[in-house]
């Protein structure tokens, strides 16, 4: 995505997470008013999810964040509440299959049922869609992926309204997204059981892929940057 007026973008950027910071702050107020206590709040959370079952919660997963649900909200727990009744691998392979589940749907609405209103959107915030030759296609869906800032899901309807063939979109996309969900999988069990070992292997595990990505996202940079004084 180009910008036009980068002042702009970052106000509106910001006025749209001021928002939904207040929605949050709104809503933790409400639940306390009514007696709730956030100490609780989390087992609670967990008990509600161990009661979907991994069927369902997975199935969730590939809907919602498709919808602007956080990844992180599925990939934290899921490892803690499941893996103890199906088993960490089988809970890896599920959050996959979800992912590449999710992928496909965002795509689909971000190239064709929510496209009109996703470009005016995007021109409100002023972005420019860009013409993406194919050959700079693997490329893009790297450094979008890659880049620290932008959400999941934006990163997705992103490289959907680019345009992106699905396959370079998909796989690509796939890899790298899983890599961090399962990160986050054992890093939210660990974290959850009290492991400590595990919580710096799972930390460990982070650092390396985000060193890996920062490698991709530089050489690529640097590839984009000869191909434009060449051409």
């Amino acid at each position: 995505m180009k910008s036009e007026r980068p002042n702009n973008r970052r106000l509106k950027l910001a006025v749209v997470a001021a928002v939904a910071l207040c929605f949050l702050a709104a809503a933790g107020w409400w639940y306390q008013s009514q007696g709730g206590d956030l100490s609780t709040l989390k087992e609670r959370m967990i008990a509600q999810i161990r009661e979907l079952g991994p069927a369902k919660f997975f199935v969730l997963m590939a809907v919602l964040p498709a919808l602007g649900c956080p990844m992180t909200f599925f990939t934290l727990p899921a490892g803690s509440v499941f893996a103890p009744v199906i088993g960490m691998p089988l809970v890896l392979v599920l959050v996959w299959l979800s992912i590449a589940v999710n992928l496909t749907l965002t795509y689909w609405l971000s190239r064709y049922l929510l496209r009109p209103w996703l470009v005016r959107l995007c021109n409100w915030l002023g972005y420019s869609l860009p013409q993406v030759a194919e050959e700079n296609e693997r490329g893009l869906v790297i450094l979008v992926r890659v880049t620290p800032g932008p959400p999941y899901v934006l990163q997705s309807y992103l490289l959907g309204l680019a345009g992106i063939r699905f396959f370079t979109y998909f796989f690509i996309s796939w890899i790298i997204s899983s890599l961090y969900a399962c990160a986050f999988v054992i890093f939210g069990d660990a974290l959850m059981q009290g492991r400590g070992k595990m919580v710096l292997i799972s930390v460990g595990l982070f650092v390396v892929l985000t060193f890996g990505v920062q490698l991709l996202r530089r050489r690529y940079a640097r590839k984009k940057i000869t191909n434009e004084q060449a051409g």
